[in-house]
């Protein structure tokens, strides 16, 4: 059975670092981040680490994976997010999150799901859905 789970999470910590640059102003960085879910996923502190790629100051892409700990829709567990997104000269992210099958722990084990969010640049809350199943 298919649920929908919806709620905010908070940036608690974002650390950024420069990989390399190309001369056209291209350039690579990696950033560990922590955050903070509630809503249907609850979860204190979670482990994420983005590979992002800059095409200028305010415009790239960004891959990611993102350890979750805590509940998630009353059970409790850990499992995987794979992030895929992109960030323009407007400051919006828009981010697809997908659970990495066999991710799952506890009693979300089997855990499948996909979903997003849309975040504004400088705003450290964001909203987030996404469905899922528990086999």
């Amino acid at each position: 059975m298919t649920t929908h789970a919806t709620g905010t999470f908070t940036f608690a910590n974002w650390d950024e670092t420069n990989v390399g640059e190309a001369g056209d102003g291209t350039r690579l960085a990696r950033a560990t981040v922590t955050n903070s879910f509630s809503g249907t996923l609850e979860a204190e502190r979670t482990t994420c680490e983005y590979a992002i790629t800059y095409f200028t100051d305010k415009t790239g892409v960004c891959t990611g994976y993102e350890l979750v700990t805590g509940t998630l829709g009353g059970r409790t567990g850990s499992f995987v997010l794979a992030q895929h997104g992109t960030f323009g000269e407007d400051g919006e992210i828009r981010c697809s999150l997908e659970v990495v099958p066999g991710s799952g722990t506890g009693e979300l084990a089997g855990l499948t799901g996909k979903g997003g969010f849309v975040a504004m640049a400088g705003r450290p809350t964001t909203p987030y859905s996404f469905e899922y199943d528990l086999g």
